[in-house]
């Protein structure tokens, strides 16, 4: 578990009011602009900037316009501004699919599903759940498999489908007639290697509508299909040259959760055989409209900051080292987008100085002010640095050491980067509909900007930052 040092209160910034502020032309201009690129990119239009998407792209485009507006060159794939990656996510039910009794179509998702790891195919033949012969589909009661295989029943279910198949089943169609929940569920994003014969799980209501007589012999029809579920995503990647020795990588994701397809990857679990609500990913059919996942802190705040951090280095006199902007695709799919920049890298990560990520900046809290500064303990100048500059700032420091919690800035660290995460934590509404564009505290995100920049200003100097291994004694209270 992460652990979060809190200063100790003689430590503490002085919470004065940022309305009461008088602010400098410059910093209204960066103001207005952080909530434009914020009500930009949190737009319902953009349907929730789910990678792979039109509002995916949409969203891209204005980061590329912004970027090059400010100054910044294409570091991307070919020259150009984006650099493409493709993730695999497992399979999808084909359209096709379908399973029949009697000619009787069942419902997909309500009445029935294949499973995950069922094989492809097309069979038919006139079985009774109580006979079992060879060349026709066979039924399988989960009650037997649930009481001798507790914990480990698609083990169970592939290991008997396997032995069916030896004996002639061309299908294994699985009910469950005890009390005892079986959890089986249809999950797009896994990847597993297909079963020897198509298998079908129906509900208990199925059961017995259309199976109720167990010595009755009754036409089946079953047609299992998968296509393979891949999406492609677009890291922006831009560059201010220097002609500077090394490079700091300042990023922050782009994408956001769409409809809410990417936030549960179980499109429909069973308990005693009924069928739970199911994701919209799965594809069943709604009467319901999806909510649009807007995630205006997450991370449209981060990606505002990010341009408005490359607005202001352009004129700076910062020139101690190159900066390589990068908005990542895949932040919501386990940070896909940095993974694949670290292992194709646009720039020598050998001559990387360090990189700063910042993800959920906007809610800066009332009453504490607080920004958490995740990776403190990748570098022993971090402790002076923030030392430096924190009573400066209107702002309670907290710090976490290590740099592997989750965000893009662990597949760095984990190529020995000395990193630094900002954010001002999570939110009530965190991977909701909720998080959306009125709820972000702008002025707060100005502060906590000017802070990130102070911390880039004050690193200028210091020539190379040397990494280390996140320690757990690391605090902004101490002396590194």
């Amino acid at each position: 578990m992460l652990r979060i040092k809190i200063l100790f209160p003689t430590l503490l910034l002085s919470f004065l009011s940022v309305e009461a502020q008088k602010l400098n032309k410059n910093d209204k201009i960066t103001l207005a602009n952080l909530e434009t690129h914020v009500r930009y990119l949190a737009d319902p239009k953009l349907e929730g900037r789910r990678m792979g998407t039109p509002g995916d792209k949409t969203a891209s485009d204005y980061i590329i316009s912004e970027l090059s507006k400010a100054g910044l060159r294409p570091k991307g794939d070919n020259n150009g501004w984006t650099q493409d990656f493709t993730i695999d996510q497992g399979r999808q039910i084909s359209d096709d699919t379908w399973f029949s009794v009697n000619d009787q179509p069942l419902v997909r998702f309500k009445e029935y599903f294949p499973l995950d790891f069922s094989a492809s195919g097309q069979v038919a033949g006139s079985p009774a759940i109580a006979l079992q012969e060879k060349g026709v589909p066979w039924f399988q009661d989960l009650k037997e498999l649930l009481d001798a295989n507790p914990g480990h029943l698609p083990a169970a279910i592939r290991a008997k489908a396997a032995a069916c198949a030896k004996k002639g089943a061309t299908a294994l169609i699985l009910y469950n007639s005890s009390k005892l929940p079986d959890h089986l569920a249809f999950d797009p994003q896994d990847k597993p290697e297909a079963a020897v014969i198509p298998i079908i799980y129906i509900t208990a209501a199925a059961k017995r509508k259309y199976l109720k007589d167990e010595s009755a012999s009754v036409d089946i029809r079953i047609k299992v299909g998968f296509t393979e579920s891949r999406r492609t995503g677009h890291n922006v990647v831009a560059w201010l040259d220097n002609g500077a020795a090394t490079t700091v990588i300042i990023g922050a994701h782009y994408d956001a959760l769409g409809h809410g397809e990417d936030s549960n990857a179980v499109c429909l679990a069973t308990s005693a055989g009924r069928p739970a609500a199911q994701s919209p990913a799965s594809g069943s059919p709604s009467t319901v409209t999806p909510a649009i996942y807007c995630n205006a802190n997450d991370n449209a705040s981060g990606v505002a900051a990010m341009i408005e951090l490359a607005r202001l280095l352009v004129t700076s006199k910062l020139r101690n080292n190159n900066y390589l902007f990068i908005a990542f695709s895949g932040g919501e799919l386990e940070s896909a987008g940095s993974a694949w920049f670290v292992q194709h890298p646009e720039t020598d990560l050998k001559k990387v100085n360090y990189m700063i990520n910042m993800d959920m900046i906007g809610r800066l809290n009332d009453t504490t002010h607080t920004l958490t500064i995740g990776g403190y303990g990748t570098s022993p100048l971090w402790g002076s640095v923030c030392n430096a500059i924190r009573d400066k700032k209107l702002l309670s420091l907290h710090d976490i050491s290590n740099g592997t919690q989750h965000g893009d800035q662990s597949a760095f660290y984990r190529a020995n980067i000395p990193v630094l995460l900002f954010t001002t934590g999570l939110s009530a509404d965190y991977h909701q509909p909720g998080d959306d564009m009125n709820k972000i505290d702008y002025s707060g995100e100005l502060q906590v900007l000017k802070f990130i920049y102070s911390v880039i200003e004050g690193v200028n100097s210091r020539g190379r930052v040397t990494f280390s291994a996140a320690a757990d004694n690391q605090s902004l209270s101490g002396t590194p």
